[in-house]
């Protein structure tokens, strides 16, 4: 139970507390924590993507892996439906800017245009912000990275992990993440902790896997043979270890 003078100031978003918190902002964030993990990295050769499946294996779509614009894709981490629309707003976004400039928007552009998108539902009556943390990953000039949090804010990362369990797949990036690292290398370190983390063996079913490399500049899933592939190399340099 909270407090009586935190919860007189959690109902309404518009309304600070005496020690300056906007209460809902923080219970959307921890919402966040809530999704299975979700993982991105920066390499000298491209960005990858990866996310815990959610839910049954069974499950089809909708995933947490998007198709943003053809050089950026996107993890939803957080409240299903409120990912979605980001989602679309991210690609409304990324088409009317190639409509009006006549070039492919930025990591960067995208992900403060979302930011502030997220900002405006902390700001009035009759809206809750977003439950959901919106991970970006694309080619630019270089591979760029960003995530956008429930209130607005949105920082660069050379690899992060959100979600369950992400407090020490965050430390084990830390200590392992190289900023020379290829993407091959990239997508088998993420895997390494995300099979550490899990109870039950992995499988390419669990998992999915998505990377932009610069080569091409754009963005693909892997399929259920290559996941298997670097899971099964993972798993080897683990053992090894």
């Amino acid at each position: 139970m909270f407090p009586d003078t935190i919860r007189a100031y959690d109902r309404a978003i518009t309304v600070f507390s005496p020690d300056g918190r906007l209460l809902q902002v923080e219970y959307a964030l921890t919402a966040t924590r809530r999704t299975p993990l979700a993982l991105g990295a920066k390499c000298v050769d491209g960005v990858v993507l990866m996310a815990k499946r959610p839910g049954s294996p069974l499950l089809s779509l909708p995933g947490k892996i998007y198709k943003i614009d053809d050089h950026i894709g996107a993890i939803a981490a957080g409240l299903v439906g409120d990912g979605l629309v980001l989602v679309d707003k991210g690609r409304i976004e990324a088409q009317s800017h190639r409509l009006i400039y006549n070039e492919p928007i930025t990591v960067e552009n995208l992900a403060r245009r979302i930011a502030l998108f997220k900002q405006s539902y902390t700001q009035y009556a009759g809206v809750r912000p977003f439950g959901v943390v919106m991970i970006f990953g694309g080619i630019d000039d270089k591979p760029s990275l960003y995530v956008t949090h429930p209130g607005g804010a949105y920082f660069s990362y050379l690899a992060v992990a959100m979600g369950r369990g992400s407090d020490e797949v965050n430390e084990f990036l830390r200590k392992n993440y190289k900023e020379d690292i290829s993407l091959s290398d990239a997508i088998k370190l993420l895997m390494k902790q995300t099979i550490k983390t899990n109870e039950e063996k992995l499988t390419s079913k669990d998992l999915e896997v998505a990377i932009v490399p610069t080569k091409t500049k754009k963005f693909r899933f892997l399929t259920d043979e290559e996941i298997q592939k670097f899971l099964n190399e993972a798993q080897s340099e683990l053992k090894k270890e």
